[in-house]
């Protein structure tokens, strides 16, 4: 038994688990275009069955919007969603006070025109901000974009940027993957944590696991959690174990 596998099994027997997972790179290949990303069978067929476990809680935590997560993963009830790198939780729509607001108009106005008329890139309105996407696009076009978008509308007060694989994310408010996990935790009361991460945004997560906890990242990368598997389907296998390990419990 490896010890990613070992650590698997003592996971499983604990008392409330919280199974934390991003959705792009992790259940799902990243493609091309967004919005044809599906989730692996064998990955969705685990998470559905783990999510009706007695004290088990299965989340996707992704920097996509609620309803396109909800979309593309074709997940519902009981698997819950946080959207928005933790802005959108499905119990609640995230509310901007005035300011929060004012600040977001601004925000989109610059950013839309810094990059509508650049070839390959792509803008992903969200509740409270916007995403960047260039990953279609020509590296220069791609690299000259975020340099404006970084060197304007992402250098002024109250607004909070989170760089990801081509694409760097906006908000009016402070938000970050890990704060979604610890809000999870304290909310389900979990005795331990499993996150699984692809992204630089997941770290933010994978700093705050502790003791009992299990972090996993998908793929290369300079990272803080304590075992790394190669691809998605090396997810589904991990999924499957906890769900077999779990089951006997």
């Amino acid at each position: 038994m490896s010890d990613l596998e070992q650590a698997v099994e003592e996971l499983a027997a604990v008392g409330r688990l919280l199974v934390a997972l991003d959705f792009d790179g992790v259940l799902a290949p990243i493609v091309p275009v967004p919005s044809d990303a599906r989730p692996l069978p064998a990955a969705a067929a685990a998470i559905g069955s783990l999510a009706t476990l007695p004290d088990t809680t299965v989340v996707l935590v992704s920097g996509r919007g609620l309803a396109d997560l909800a979309a593309v993963s074709g997940f519902g009830v009981p698997i819950r969603m946080v959207g928005s790198h933790g802005a959108e939780f499905d119990d609640g729509a995230t509310v901007l006070d005035d300011e929060q607001r004012a600040r977001l108009d601004r925000l989109l106005a610059e950013v839309h025109a810094l990059a509508d008329a650049e070839p390959g890139v792509t803008l992903e309105a969200k509740p409270a901000g916007i995403a960047v996407h260039v990953r279609n696009a020509e590296p220069a076009v791609g690299a000259r974009v975020l340099d404006a978008v970084r060197a304007g509308p992402a250098a002024r007060p109250g607004i909070e940027i989170t760089p990801g694989k081509e694409v760097l994310d906006l908000a009016v408010l402070q938000v970050s993957k890990g704060i979604a996990v610890d809000a999870l935790r304290a909310r389900l009361e979990a005795d331990a944590v499993l996150f699984v991460g692809d992204d630089v945004t997941d770290e933010s997560a994978f700093v705050r696991l502790g003791p009992g906890d299990l972090g996993v990242k998908v793929g290369d990368g300079e990272t803080a959690a304590q075992f790394r598997v190669a691809e998605p389907s090396d997810v589904a296998d991990l999924l499957r174990h906890l769900l077999a390990a779990r089951s006997t419990t």
